[in-house]
């Protein structure tokens, strides 16, 4: 069974940084794109970063140049590295599978002064 479980999340001043993580299971990992998702209350989930194997990324143009995405075959693990936070970006953040179209429960981000 596909499992996603992310962690990470929390609350942050504007400006600051957080490292979502989001551990896989019940499939090969290496073989499928992983992205990272985020849903403000009362909108559909956006589309925040995507990667197929190591080094190979795409974004959002709204965090390009402030979040990066990574992996870790070995570990089935993919990260979200969030810097320069703003309080427009308070939402839940979501792990997807790309072949099987899986959701982790989300991790919230809360980003406040």
């Amino acid at each position: 069974q596909v499992r996603l479980v992310e962690s990470g999340g929390g609350l942050v001043q504007p400006g600051g940084s957080l490292r979502l993580s989001c551990a896989a299971s019940g499939f090969v990992f290496r073989n499928h794109v992983m992205s990272w998702y985020r849903q403000a209350p009362g909108k559909e989930r956006e589309l925040v970063a995507r990667i197929s194997r190591p080094n190979v990324e795409n974004y959002a143009d709204s965090v390009k140049g402030r979040f990066t995405i990574s992996r870790d075959n070995a570990n089935a693990t993919v990260y979200l590295q969030m810097n320069s936070l703003k309080h427009e970006e308070t939402d839940g953040y979501y792990c997807k599978d790309g072949k099987c179209g899986s959701w982790g429960q989300g991790t919230q981000v809360t980003v406040s002064s």
